[in-house]
């Protein structure tokens, strides 16, 4: 909660004035009995009118105040929750943005959009009801017993006698309200990630017919949250009746006594009549307790696992400042490099050795699960080599920028990913600097120009969610425009052609080779690796092959069988 708590400060000012004004109100309300108590034994029980008219005038005087009080303390507090949830939600935004793939890969997507939505707005909730009602509330328990002392002492000691048990009682039931709490937003997590998955998958669900049975995932998954959701609010709404029966009982105890009290002319009844009401007001700030710890609880909870990102160390390579250097070689030598994932003791990738050479196009081949984006990943440093090393543009990998290494490297990667807004802006995406005759050209080099001018808006069609309203070459093709007009020395492509039918493709390449950047290019397709410069094959992990299309023929039997199933042509 303390990590949170910081982003006040920059509004510590406004908070403080909030704060002054809900004391205004909170003293408008503790003093009001006390003047009543002085219009009733003072002026109704003397018939003193004046006296009555007097009092009467001061107590709206002071209400007016309090009701200026409230209104201006409602605004500031809004305006001070809302500038607090700005900064915060920027905040953990920026550090997502800040972490490495590694780190990054840590936190459930599901997770991070809970956090940054309903976690930002408990607390942002929690922080206005306190500059509300919040802090009020336990004061004027605490205000109402120290003025009952102050008015009638021998009758106040009524109204505490069941404080300490009531103290311990809602300590009890905070403390087991946060794990509960905690409990329920780890649960919105897995739900909302199986939402995700499901909304993603929506086509293949319908056309497969599997509605139903996704249905009955999502009762497995929901049925617990709302288990606890109900547990939750049982324990919640237990406090409001204990609350209660102890505070009507130390009423009635102050009515009793008090009664006694004045038939013995013990205390005058005004002094009774204000007792009475600071019971009453007691009684109203026990019965915000409830919501008080329903709010804290949640926002507890919420509050730790915002705080759990907030406080996870950024990839520090990765917040540096670009280095400024210009790198043009676009050579990539892997020498003896070796992988595993984090968290992992199998190895992904073992002991693979090869130089791309600058201009080149270098191939990389293998089945399902052999390593070849794992590969990719370790150039752009998405995850650091387990053992061995890359060197680029003749410098050491971990000598590198990453900024500026990334700057230098167009990726594309295996699953297309495309942004809600236009076709220029997905171009423009890899360059938000980057003018409309640059998108233009980028788009002319990815062969997708023609068919972008064909739309009804041109560069300015809607592209929807991930896409939907284009082709799979169409929107492969708009990622690599995108990767593109970044001006990359290396272009890496992730399986990114797939879609593209052999004719489009060769154009694609065609174009390429005439910008002699380096194409390192993963690929299913024989007629691709055809042209390649060198073709790395993989194997589980292992090179089975370096070479070019005519050597691994002759040297590979994996090359001669995936050249065999796709060309019809035997090998043995």
């Amino acid at each position: 909660m303390r990590v949170i708590l910081k982003f006040t400060k920059p509004y510590l000012g406004l908070i403080v004035c909030a704060l002054l004004l809900m004391f205004v109100e909170l003293g408008v309300d503790l003093y009001a009995p006390v003047l009543m108590s002085h219009i009733i034994d003072n002026g109704i029980l003397k018939n003193d009118t004046a006296y009555v008219s007097k009092y009467l005038l001061i107590m709206v005087a002071i209400s007016v105040a309090a009701f200026v009080s409230g209104i201006i303390n409602s605004y500031i507090a809004a305006h001070v929750c809302h500038m607090f949830s700005y900064d915060l939600r920027n905040a953990i935004f920026r550090r997502i943005q800040n972490f490495s793939v590694k780190t990054l890969n840590r936190f459930r997507t599901s997770s991070i959009i809970t956090r940054l939505t309903s976690d930002v707005i408990a607390t942002e909730m929690v922080l206005f009801m306190s500059l509300r009602i919040m802090l009020k509330a336990p004061l004027m328990v605490i205000g109402s017993i120290i003025m009952s002392f102050v008015v009638a002492p021998d009758i106040a000691v009524y109204l505490v006698i069941g404080t300490p048990f009531l103290a311990i009682f809602l300590f009890v039931t905070a403390r087991a309200g946060m794990k509960i709490f905690l409990r329920i937003q780890q649960r919105m997590d897995g739900l909302n990630r199986f939402i995700q998955q499901n909304l993603e998958g929506v086509r293949l669900i319908k056309s497969s017919l599997n509605g139903p049975y996704e249905t009955e995932k999502f009762d497995t998954i929901a049925t617990p949250l709302k288990t606890d959701t109900i547990k939750a609010m049982r324990l919640m709404e237990s406090i409001m009746p204990v609350l209660l029966i102890i505070m009507n009982l130390s009423l009635l105890a102050v009515i009793w006594f008090g009664a006694a009290a004045i038939s013995a002319n013990a205390i005058a009844v005004g002094h009774l009549v204000a007792i009475i009401n600071y019971a009453l007001r007691m009684q109203g700030g026990f019965s915000m307790f409830a919501f008080i710890i329903i709010s804290y609880s949640r926002a507890k909870a919420s509050a730790d696992r915002m705080s759990e990102i907030l406080t996870t160390p950024a990839d520090e390579a990765y917040e540096a400042a670009d280095s400024g250097e210009a790198h043009t070689a676009g050579n990539v030598i892997f020498d003896r490099v070796s992988f595993k994932y984090p968290a992992s003791n199998d190895y992904v990738l073992e002991n693979i050795s090869f130089t791309v050479n600058k201009g080149e196009k270098f191939v990389i081949m293998g089945q399902t699960g052999s390593g070849k984006s794992a590969l990719l990943s370790l150039i752009p440093k998405m995850y650091q080599a387990t053992s061995g090393s890359i060197t680029i543009d003749d410098r050491n990998i971990d000598d590198w920028n990453v900024n500026a290494l990334r700057d230098y490297i167009g990726y594309v990667p295996q699953k297309t990913v495309l942004f809600t807004g236009s076709v220029n802006d997905n171009v423009r995406w890899g360059d938000n600097d980057a003018t409309t005759e640059a998108v233009a050209d980028a788009a002319q080099l990815a062969q997708i120009h023609e068919s972008i001018m064909s739309f009804d808006q041109q560069y300015e069609t809607r592209v929807g969610q991930q896409g939907v309203n284009l082709s799979g070459g169409q929107k492969q093709r708009l990622a690599i425009a995108r990767a593109l007009i970044r001006k990359p020395g290396i272009l890496i492509l992730d399986d990114s052609t797939s879609a593209l039918d052999i004719h489009t493709e060769n154009q694609l390449f065609d174009a390429l080779k005439e910008l002699q950047m380096t194409r390192i290019i993963v690929t299913q397709k024989v007629h691709t690796a055809k042209t390649a410069d060198q073709i790395l094959l993989l194997d589980h992990g292992r090179m089975e092959g370096l070479g070019t299309h005519e050597q691994l023929l002759q040297q590979s039997t994996l090359y001669q069988n995936i050249v065999a199933s796709q060309e019809g042509t035997d090998y043995d």
